[in-house]
């Protein structure tokens, strides 16, 4: 019996996702032996395949499993078959937004970190991405993205001169408490990495955003270590790739943070090199932050290290396990530092015999946890 054991809620979803998962648990089962730790999986349906299997994105047993595991592993949701603009329709997103909210998971972290190795590979000028090591910390459950919504059919005056015809709303709304939360989770990372925290707003236009801006300087009051920097959401698109070393910490309502996030991804050069952690008051769930990418779903060439980088987070986060979480991290920088490279972050530089699919990366991330 093994000294520590830990239930997860695996949710392949779709696309590549299944892919993937497998690389992650893999890599899991190997911390396992090594860490004299135990975990024990149950595999759920999310997105697009329980739309098709229920008629729902979010099926009742996937959220009673979540519910009861230690933490929850989910790869990617979404893709073309699934994709439509009827209201009355369901849709993948809709299951990993509910997921989130049910969950109480309203603060997501995703850190932004050039790896040496890769720093060739970014979208901006080597030099520009040089020491660039930031978190962004998106508030998840609020905002536009659960706002009250709605469109109207037969509207007068809605339609081309003056015909009746569409309308429709979504409702940007935070309450204090909500900001308040998030902010103070960002100051506190904050005080672990170089102090500084950059809130992102669009205070010159939005009350929202005069709110969050009120909110994250009172918070601010109790952290005198931490600088706080107040900063527009336009500027800061624009300084993410004018000048992204600057930043340390990003705290930022959902909406902002989810196009910021994508935005920064794009400085390590691939999505497929990014992991997220969604924390709060229930179980934890940790993912890529790419999509699931059904234009090369089953065909073994996706990028796993997003996936297993979760695994990295759910091992500090979760499980409380920093030196298996610290040795994996310096597993996968091993690999990349060696030249292996799945397709999406090989360049010209990359020799051909170098360039693997997605198993045998998984394999030499796993090799170098046992060396």
């Amino acid at each position: 019996m093994a000294k520590n054991s830990y239930k997860i809620c695996l949710l392949p979803g779709d696309g590549i996702g299944p892919e993937i998962i497998v690389e992650a648990v893999k890599v899991l089962d190997t911390i396992g032996g090594l860490y004299d730790t135990d975990f024990f999986y149950t595999e759920a349906l999310l997105g697009g395949i329980a739309i098709d299997a229920t008629g729902t994105a979010l099926p009742a047993e996937t959220l009673e499993i979540a519910k009861g595991s230690d933490a929850v592993l989910l790869a990617a949701v979404g893709g073309p078959k699934w994709d439509t603009t009827d209201p009355t329709k369901p849709r993948p997103e809709q299951g990993l937004l509910g997921i989130r909210k049910e969950l109480g998971l309203y603060a997501n972290l995703r850190p932004v970190k050039i790896f040496g190795a890769l720093k060739d590979s970014s979208s901006l000028k080597s030099e520009n991405v040089e020491g660039v090591d930031m978190v962004i910390v998106r508030e998840l459950t609020g905002g536009l993205y659960f706002g009250k919504r709605d469109r109207m059919y037969d509207v007068p005056g809605a339609g081309i001169d003056g015909a009746a015809g569409m309308r429709a709303y979504d409702t940007l709304e935070y309450s204090e408490y909500e900001i308040e939360r998030i902010v103070r989770h960002a100051f506190e990372a904050a005080r672990g990495r170089r102090r500084k925290v950059h809130s992102v707003d669009k205070a010159n236009v939005l009350e929202s955003s005069r709110l969050w801006r009120e909110i994250a300087h009172r918070v601010a009051a109790d952290y005198p270590d931490v600088e706080i920097i107040d900063q527009l959401v336009d500027n800061t698109a624009m300084q993410l790739v004018r000048w992204p070393a600057q930043f340390d910490v990003i705290v930022t309502e959902n909406m902002f943070g989810d196009i910021l996030s994508d935005e920064a991804s794009m400085l390590t050069g691939s999505l497929g090199m990014l992991a997220s952690a969604s924390l709060g008051d229930g179980t934890a769930l940790y993912e890529p932050s790419h999509g699931s990418a059904p234009d090369i779903a089953s065909l073994g060439i996706a990028n796993p290290i997003a996936q297993i980088l979760s695994v990295e987070l759910m091992l500090r986060y979760s499980f409380g396990m920093d030196e298996a979480a610290d040795a994996l991290a310096k597993a996968v920088e091993d690999v990349l530092d060696e030249g292996w490279r799945t397709k999406d972050i090989a360049d010209a530089s990359t020799l051909p015999q170098k360039t693997v699919g997605t198993t045998a990366m998984g394999d030499l991330i796993v090799e170098k946890l046992k060396a």
